[in-house]
């Protein structure tokens, strides 16, 4: 068991910046993931909506940088799969698979997974042709169509991306209209190759061993349609990964972690960074600010254990 003064689970945007702000407070921390830094931007072919980057920077650029960042300020990082988190006396205890990591303030920063599509043929072809990565799976697909579900920030950009591969992208979503940026929406719309599908509802993913059509019904008049699609983009919305921590603070309705103004959860000690959290804006920008505030509050809450006085800054 290694002790630190501070436990990050996950190393996405938001717990970066947590370890990086906690280095910098002259705090021990320890940044754990179970697939290494940069998390779900790591996927996103140009991010364009992270303050000061200009026209763009592929996440593959990006997680690293800000993963050389918060080393240099003095955070340790571990390539582990964190399994529970238990309060053991003053401290937590994250419990990985090859170590476990002890510390009196923990931050929970391990995002959401993509939610998945309930309906037939969605989970048995995973892998087969529906996918969540576009950037990863779209060169697979060139010179086919493919369909993308959701009218989101996440649909919209990935429909991009897509059409760079394939010769047509459809994209249907149930709301009448798009929801994602304007934007986006502007770069969608310049794309000869991207079709929309408003009020649509995916009804079924059709394949023997591989996606081979995708059946859609029409919200208005009723009507279904069979397209011929070799891969299914699902962008349907996200789950927070709280299972972690879900019998120990508060959650919403839908499993986030309720938190405070510092990012401080139910339980003292405990903070949660990202679109983990209630109430979270989901852009990059806000988990910066997320991983931020919680490293400050951690560091707060530290220092009135000890009885010090000290306040870290906040500009």
């Amino acid at each position: 068991m290694e002790d630190f003064d501070v436990v990050v689970v996950g190393a996405g945007v938001a717990g970066l910046v947590a370890g990086a702000t906690a280095g910098r407070h002259g705090l021990a921390v320890v940044v754990v993931d179970q697939l290494g830094v940069g998390g779900q931007i790591l996927n996103v072919v140009s991010v364009e909506d992270f303050p000061g980057i200009g026209d763009g920077i592929p996440g593959y650029e990006l997680g690293p940088l800000l993963h050389a960042q918060a080393e240099a300020a003095g955070a340790a990082f571990r390539l582990d799969t964190v399994t529970a988190v238990e309060p053991i006396g003053d401290r937590f205890l994250a419990r990985g698979g090859q170590d476990s990591y002890a510390a009196p303030a923990l931050i929970v920063a391990c995002g959401s997974t993509a939610r998945p599509l309930a309906v037939p043929g969605a989970e048995a072809l995973v892998g087969r042709g529906v996918s969540h990565c576009a950037s990863c799976d779209g060169p697979l697909h060139a010179g086919r169509d493919v369909c993308v579900v959701g009218g989101g920030d996440s649909a919209v950009q990935e429909a991009i991306t897509l059409a760079d591969h394939a010769a047509h992208v459809t994209v249907v979503f149930e709301d009448p209209e798009l929801s994602a940026q304007q934007v986006l929406q502007a770069k969608l719309a310049a794309r000869a190759n991207i079709d929309l599908r408003p009020s649509t509802r995916v009804q079924e993913i059709v394949g023997e061993g591989a996606v081979s059509a995708i059946r859609l019904g029409c919200l208005s008049d009723g009507s279904t349609t069979t397209l011929d699609v070799s891969g299914v983009f699902v962008y349907v919305g996200l789950v927070p990964s709280s299972s972690l921590v879900g019998g120990l603070v508060g959650l919403d309705s839908g499993g986030h972690i309720e938190v405070d103004l510092m990012m401080q959860t139910s339980r003292p000690g405990l903070f949660a960074a990202g679109d983990i959290r209630s109430r979270s804006a989901s852009q990059l920008a806000s988990a910066v600010g997320d991983g931020a505030t919680a490293a400050v509050g951690a560091f707060r809450y530290l220092m009135a254990r000890s009885g010090a006085s000290r306040e870290a800054p906040l500009g």
